[in-house]
C-alpha cells in the first residue's frame, strides 16, 4: 500500500509539474509573439488530451496535428472552439474526414489536393483556408512545391472554379541543421516568394496574409525573416513521446 501511495504521489507531482510548465510556456510565448503580430500554432501531435487541455486552459486556441486519425480523435474529445490546423502531409483520400471542422490546411502541395479539399468543403457548405507548401530545404524527405510549380498552380485556369477554398499564404520547413545561415537564407527565399506572389496574384485580397514558417528549433530566425505564424511543439510541451494511432 505504501509503495502504491508513493507511486500515485509521484505521478501526481509529475502531472502537476507538467501542467505548470505548459501553462508557463504558453504565457511566455504569447507575451513574446502577440506584440509583434505572430500567430502561435501549438503542435500537439502525440500529446495527450490532458496536455492539450492544459494548453487550452492557459489561453491557447490554435493546435496543429500531423495525422488525420489522431486529429479526429482529439477534435471529438476537446473543446469545440479550438481551431485545428492540419500541418502534416495530407493525402487526398483523407480530406473527407477533416473537411467538416478543419480551420487551416498548411501542406497543400498539388492542384489535385486543392481540388479534393474544395469538393469536400462544398459538401460541408464551408470555405476551407489553405496554405501552399513550398519546398525550401536541402532534404529530399520534405514535401512541397518548387517555385515553378507554385506559379503553375496559381496560373491554372481551373483555380477560379474552386469556390470553396481560399489560399491564405505559404508554408515552408527549413533544413534541419545547426547552420543558422542556411536556415536564414531558406526563410528569406520563402518570404521573397511570398511577397512576389502577393503582389502578382493577391494584390487586392487582404486574406493572403499568412507566412507559416518556423518551428521550435528555428522560430526566432523565421520571425526575423518575416514569419507571421510559427508551429511550436517541444517549446510548449517538452520532448514528444511517440504513440501509435490506427490509420483511418
Amino acid at each position: 500500500m505504501r509503495l502504491y501511495s508513493a507511486s500515485v504521489r509521484s505521478h501526481s507531482l509529475k502531472l502537476f509539474v507538467s501542467i505548470m510548465r505548459i501553462t508557463t510556456n504558453i504565457q511566455e510565448l504569447q507575451q513574446e509573439l502577440r506584440p509583434i503580430g505572430v500567430e502561435l500554432v501549438a503542435v500537439s501531435k502525440t500529446k495527450s488530451i490532458e496536455e492539450i487541455q492544459e494548453a487550452y486552459d492557459a489561453g491557447q486556441r490554435i493546435f496543429g496535428e500531423n495525422h488525420v486519425q489522431e486529429l479526429i480523435t482529439k477534435q471529438e474529445s476537446l473543446p469545440q472552439d479550438i481551431a485545428w490546423h492540419m500541418i502534416g502531409h495530407l493525402q487526398t483520400n483523407k480530406v473527407k474526414y477533416i473537411a467538416p471542422f478543419i480551420t487551416l490546411i498548411h501542406g497543400v502541395d498539388s492542384f489535385k489536393l486543392l481540388q479534393e479539399i474544395n469538393k469536400h468543403a462544398q459538401k460541408n457548405n464551408r470555405i476551407i483556408d489553405c496554405l501552399l507548401q513550398v519546398f525550401i530545404a536541402e532534404e529530399t524527405t520534405k514535401f512541397g512545391l518548387d517555385h515553378v510549380e507554385v506559379i503553375e498552380l496559381l496560373e491554372n485556369p481551373l483555380l477560379n472554379t474552386l469556390k470553396n477554398i481560399r489560399i491564405r499564404g505559404l508554408m515552408g520547413i527549413a533544413t534541419h541543421t545547426d547552420n543558422e545561415k542556411e536556415v536564414k537564407e531558406e526563410f528569406y527565399e520563402l518570404k521573397t516568394l511570398f511577397d512576389g506572389i502577393k503582389l502578382s496574384y493577391f494584390r487586392k485580397e487582404t486574406t493572403f496574409d499568412i507566412l507559416s514558417m518556423g518551428m521550435s528549433a528555428d522560430y526566432k530566425i523565421a520571425i526575423g525573416q518575416g514569419s507571421t505564424m510559427v508551429r511550436l511543439g517541444s517549446t510548449i510541451f517538452g520532448q514528444r513521446v511517440i504513440k501509435h494511432y490506427k490509420a483511418q
